[in-house]
């Protein structure tokens, strides 16, 4: 009967965890990824695109020595070396923790450096932001980094508190027979002077003495609880975790981008004084609003601080008349603005300057198209000569531009990521801008 109750208990078990590994099973089925492959004899011609051969491999499938080009928004599908680059920025939060991408080149370093920082290597579990490369992969699969450290986390397994539990009352029960079946033998034998039957009581007791019903009662409850959680859309893979779900009081996670929501939250907008300036929100939604490209974590973190806020009042209505994008060398932003209240777009400017011949007026009285900068605050400050304060518009010199410096570093140091804003009114219209125009810029904070 014990053997029977055991083996129940075992094979309710094994059917509620196998029911949760195939279901697990399904939901990674669903997500195919799959990689841009150059393969030395490899493919069939016919399978070819038509990008210098280069096709669409399943990640499962990649081996050492594959040829593999990355662009925007693709998974690094294993440890490779970068053979060439132009602006490739890839994110290892997965690895590292560190939200912000991290910029790789084709150059040959110094490789007594950690591995992560490496700028020639890209590492399985990354995925990139901008740019593009090629690379050759090294290792593929459980001896990619990230591989091994899935190895470890999935072979290192912990007693949960219901496994030290269940062998706590075990060993208790086992010492509790150690002591009462003996006890039981000698005290019969000597008593009745029938060792045989001694023996055979005593075996009776340890067998009473043992939980026959505790194995199936256990695995019955915790398949109930795994159970009632795959209604909440939870999957218990190991029934043993039920019970510290149970015990659960606080929970804390850390590791930056991964266990977090990988959202970064508009907390300050501040002149160069460090006060509050409702100017410097006002130029920073513009810039992130007006901007084509896709847009960062920064960038959504201004858009929903305002659209959250509803406290921003712009003072004029804006159209879009170029953009400067985001390239990694400058590390800013610009958006070139008309305000079409003010008639400043480059046809109407077209037909003023027509009509100063005759009216002896000045080409941009009709408006003038707004420049607005935003990124790194050491390369939006190379890029200024003015500051504004309160209203007022001074010369940025050495003094404004150190006290300007200390803000930001206070800031960094209280794990704030600080960017700075600036901007540009340009009289001389013309119907697009380029980097060249970023000069002469009015810091705002």
């Amino acid at each position: 009967m014990t053997l029977v109750i055991v083996i129940l208990a075992i094979f309710t078990a094994f059917v509620q965890e196998h029911r949760s590994n195939d279901a697990a099973a399904k939901l990674r089925a669903m997500v195919k990824t799959t990689a841009s492959v150059k393969r030395k004899g490899g493919v069939i011609a016919s399978e070819l695109d038509q990008f210098h051969g280069f096709i669409e491999f399943p990640m499962e499938q990649l081996v050492p020595g594959d040829i593999v080009r990355l662009s925007a928004g693709d998974m690094i599908p294993a440890d490779l070396r970068l053979l060439a680059a132009r602006d490739l920025f890839v994110s290892q939060s997965a690895l590292t923790g560190e939200a912000m991408p991290t910029e790789k080149s084709a150059a040959r370093i110094d490789e007594s450096a950690d591995a992560f920082d490496l700028p020639n290597v890209c590492f399985m579990g990354g995925s990139v932001v901008s740019g593009y490369g090629d690379g050759v992969i090294v290792h593929t699969g459980s001896r990619t980094y990230f591989g091994q450290l899935a190895d470890r986390i999935a072979g290192r397994r912990e007693l949960t508190s219901f496994d030290k539990g269940v062998n706590h009352f075990t060993w208790l029960m086992i010492r509790f027979m150690m002591v009462m079946a003996p006890a039981v033998f000698l005290i019969n034998g000597v008593s009745k002077h029938n060792w045989l039957e001694a023996l055979l009581f005593a075996m009776a007791v340890a067998v009473g003495l043992t939980p026959e019903m505790l194995p199936m009662i256990v695995t019955v409850n915790l398949a109930k609880g795994a159970i009632a959680m795959s209604k909440k859309r939870v999957i218990v893979k190991r029934l043993n975790a039920i019970q510290n779900f149970g015990a659960m009081d606080v929970l804390c996670a850390d590791k930056t981008g991964t266990l977090t929501q990988d959202r970064i939250t508009l907390k300050r907008h501040l002149d160069i004084r460090g006060g509050d300036s409702e100017r410097v929100l006002e130029y920073a939604y513009l810039n992130s609003h007006y901007q084509s490209g896709l847009k960062n974590l920064l960038d959504v973190a201004v858009l929903q601080h305002v659209e959250l806020g509803k406290n921003l009042h712009l003072r004029h209505r804006y159209k879009i008349v170029d953009e400067i994008p985001f390239d990694f060398v400058r590390r800013r932003l610009s958006v070139a603005l008309a305000r079409e209240d003010a008639g400043a777009d480059v046809e109407q400017f077209r037909l003023t300057r027509m009509f100063t011949r005759f009216f002896r007026r000045r080409p941009n009285e009709g408006g003038a198209h707004l420049l607005i900068c935003k990124g790194a605050v050491e390369e939006v400050f190379a890029a200024c000569k003015y500051y504004e304060l309160d209203g007022r518009r001074g010369k940025l010199d050495s003094a404004h531009r150190a006290a300007a410096l200390a803000e930001t570093a206070k800031l960094n140091e209280d794990g704030f990521r600080v960017i700075a804003v600036a901007y540009r009114e340009i009289t001389a219209l013309k119907p697009s801008y380029s980097i060249d125009d970023e000069i002469d810029l009015t810091l705002l904070g």
